[in-house]
């Protein structure tokens, strides 16, 4: 049986290359793999397209990213915030390019990519600058814009608990978008907080099987410095 558990940050990202769509998984300050995110600024990439739900706060979850400049572009819901001034900065000064997409299109263009699908049919934008672009097809008397798959090389994920096949459990609101990533990407990378023996996760709890997962990190569960006051479950 393969082990799918590292101790080391830099083995479990050494697929990940300059120029890669990565996709990372948080929403606002939870499910976020903040060590592996630290992983990826110490082997300075640079070029990465990064998937996000948002561009990051402060110097949190992908505006870390951005600070050290490893990233071009950014496919987002959510680019402006209070905490976003990393991202405003880069953007403004033309260094970092933007993709805005609705939050539910983002999450089924990745569903889309993990079921090996094309892309999906969307009412939501028509008649907006979010279809401008894009093919519009009619059914049944309706306009859908063809909003094509959206797959990763890689993906970096959050998840609680893990076994050794890499099955994988979330915790709270953490779940978030990181089992669609873990579908959608090539290779997946999660950081757990915890390894369990096999066997010790219950079938119906495990929301991530293995098949999906390369490598896990085990960090424990921590509170990150980067968010002052702030906790992410």
């Amino acid at each position: 049986m393969k082990q799918k558990n590292t101790d080391s940050i830099d083995a479990a990202l050494n697929r990940l290359k300059d120029g890669n769509t990565v996709l990372i998984g948080g929403f606002g300050l939870s499910g976020i793999p903040e060590k592996l995110i630290d992983g990826v600024c110490e082997r300075g990439l640079r070029d990465l397209t990064v998937v996000n739900n948002s561009s990051g706060a402060g110097q949190f979850g992908v505006a870390r990213l951005l600070e050290r400049g490893c990233v071009s572009k950014v496919i987002v819901s959510f680019p402006w915030g209070r905490e976003s001034k990393i991202f405003k900065e880069l953007y403004a000064a033309g260094k970092v390019d933007l993709e805005i997409v609705p939050q539910g299109i983002l999450a089924e263009r990745m569903r889309a990519a993990g079921a090996g699908l094309g892309g999906i049919l969307s009412p939501s934008g028509v008649g907006t600058q979010i279809a401008e672009g894009k093919p519009i097809q009619m059914v049944n008397d309706q306009e859908y814009i063809v909003e094509t798959a959206l797959p990763g090389d890689i993906a970096l994920i959050k998840a609680h608990k893990a076994d050794p096949r890499g099955n994988l459990t979330y915790r709270l609101a953490s779940q978030n978008m990181n089992p669609v990533m873990a579908m959608a990407a090539k290779h997946t990378i999660a950081e757990v907080d915890e390894e369990v023996a096999l066997g010790d996760l219950e079938p119906a709890n495990i929301i991530t099987p293995g098949v999906f997962v390369d490598r896990y990190f085990v960090t424990g569960r921590y509170k990150p410095e980067a968010w002052e006051g702030a906790w992410h479950e």
